[in-house]
């Protein structure tokens, strides 16, 4: 049975150490298939939430669900498959710079198990689409900035994950660029993929009308097309819930 909810906060709170904590009273519920952008001042805990979703951290306080399954009861055997139905796009990208766009891309493919012949397939199709078929044996090293954001996205959406994690997948990107890579994640989405990204780009939240999940000291508030913090009604024809 497929799940509802892919992502259920209740209560929860995240500190670092011993000091204040930098996410408190987080209650919120994403349902599968849904499509949100996660905004925030700078420090206002967005990578921390990001870093609860994708099981980088466990919360200091209350209970994270993710898939339906409450994170603090999975065994630790099990978190490698549930990892896997997760794609993560990070802001720092991660690439092993020894390994090719290519094989950088192939990565969570081959740790599935897939065929060699169709990974070569899937791999070289997707780094083409976003732009980056003149560089399939690439190095990161040898990459402008935004081809290896282009290059990070690629390898956490080639596996068709389940829910997808973007920390300001955009911020590195040409205008032009930017929709083409959007344009991709409405396609996953539209796919069943329930995505959340991270971004302070007003521009394309305008540009692209999903519903938004903002932070602001510590706390979380979701608001509908059309509404943001700073101004209450943006548009008012695209206005849902």
């Amino acid at each position: 049975m497929a799940e509802t909810y892919v992502i259920e906060f209740d209560a929860v709170g995240l500190r670092y150490g011993q000091g204040a904590e930098v996410l408190r009273d987080i209650s919120f519920a994403l349902p599968a298939g849904s499509f949100y952008f996660l905004t925030g001042e700078s420090g206002a805990g967005k990578t921390s939430l990001l870093s609860l979703l994708y099981l980088a951290r466990s919360p200091t306080r209350g209970s994270v669900k993710l898939f339906g399954k409450g994170v603090h009861n999975i065994p630790r055997d099990d978190l490698p498959e549930l990892r896997r139905r997760i794609g993560v796009v990070f802001q720092d990208f991660r690439l092993l710079d020894h390994l090719s766009a290519v094989d950088n891309v192939a990565l969570p493919l081959r740790v599935a198990g897939y065929p060699e012949d169709e990974i070569q397939k899937r791999v070289a199709e997707l780094l083409m689409w976003v732009g980056l078929g003149a560089h399939l044996n690439a190095k990161p090293p040898t990459l402008s900035g935004g081809q290896k954001q282009s290059v990070a996205i690629a390898r956490a959406v080639i596996n068709r994950p389940q829910l997808l994690l973007a920390d300001e997948p955009t911020g590195n990107m040409d205008d032009k660029s930017a929709a083409r890579l959007m344009r991709l994640f409405i396609e996953l989405n539209k796919r069943g993929t329930t995505v959340v990204i991270a971004t302070h780009n007003e521009g394309l939240i305008r540009t692209f009308p999903y519903p938004r999940i903002h932070l602001a000291n510590g706390q979380l508030t979701i608001y509908p097309v059309g509404y943001s913090p700073d101004q209450a009604y943006l548009k008012t024809e695209a206005l849902r819930v």
